[in-house]
């Protein structure tokens, strides 16, 4: 079964350009106004959605990740809530690509089963877990995949060749690179480093290779896009959200179009790499 994850990579790949993965918390700053960026997002130019799952010890997240998802589960925001914004957003938007992104707890105590069956009835089409390893692959994964949702994993600096194809075997949609070793949005990317690491990815697998973790600005995202098939960026959108909020953490009206702002001109960096490096 084709998902949408596969058939947007399919058109990225028509269109000779690499795609925009934006992540953003759900639920944060609260549920509606997470959910009217939500909708936002594709006009803007995110070609796939990453949705964060707010966890009180998410212990790959930098500081701006982590401020996030402690105002989301502040406001509420739950896994079940998480699943409703997909359903919401499903009914104007049938195309774009919905990730779940966050740790195995919640999908334990929500129950695993459970959450698929919900996961799949709302319209999401993959899961990343960040702390599910591929030994673990018959709790989640395999079942994943078997009711045709995308199980995307992270490779990172330290995935050697050894271990590289433990962590494809089951991976699908696409292989998420981490560019540096540490927490999200601390450090920029190498790009000649990260361009080195997709390479050797590729020799591994025929999945495209998204890079994320580090990338804030529209010029690094163009110089990771000349060499990968997409480029994820989070820290900079959610430190986009935060900075718009007043002094209560509340939403404002300019906090919709902080992010969204954010995501065109990354967007448009995103779309001129290719054109750029063949010049």
């Amino acid at each position: 079964m084709t998902s949408r994850i596969d058939k947007r990579f399919a058109e990225l790949a028509r269109e000779g350009r690499a795609g925009l993965v934006t992540f953003v918390m759900g639920g944060d700053p609260d549920y509606d106004t997470s959910l009217e960026i939500l909708r936002a997002l594709p006009a803007a130019g995110a070609d796939i959605i990453e949705i964060g799952v707010p966890f009180s010890d998410p212990m790959a997240d930098g500081p701006a990740i982590q401020a996030a998802g402690l105002r989301a589960l502040e406001n509420g925001q739950t896994l079940a809530r998480a699943l409703d914004m997909v359903n919401a957003f499903r009914q104007g938007d049938d195309v774009t690509p919905i990730v779940l992104m966050g740790y195995y707890n919640p999908i334990y105590s929500y129950g695993s089963d459970r959450l698929l069956d919900a996961a799949n009835a709302a319209g999401v089409d993959g899961l990343i877990v960040v702390d599910l390893p591929p030994e673990a692959d018959d709790e989640l994964c395999l079942p994943a995949m078997g009711r045709g949702l995308n199980f995307i994993r992270l490779a990172a600096p330290t995935t050697d060749d050894r271990r590289l194809p433990t962590v494809l075997l089951n991976t699908s949609g696409f292989v998420y690179y981490v560019s540096i070793t540490g927490i999200t949005g601390t450090q920029a990317p190498d790009v000649a480093a990260v361009s080195q690491a997709v390479a050797r990815i590729k020799r591994h697998t025929e999945l495209p290779v998204a890079v994320g973790f580090g990338v804030k600005t529209p010029e690094q995202a163009a110089a990771i896009a000349a060499g990968a098939d997409g480029v994820v960026v989070g820290s900079a959108l959610v430190e986009a959200l935060r900075g718009s909020l007043d002094g209560e953490g509340r939403a404002t009206t300019a906090t919709v179009g902080a992010v969204t702002d954010l995501v065109a001109g990354l967007a448009a960096g995103v779309r001129g790499a290719r054109a750029t490096a063949a010049q």
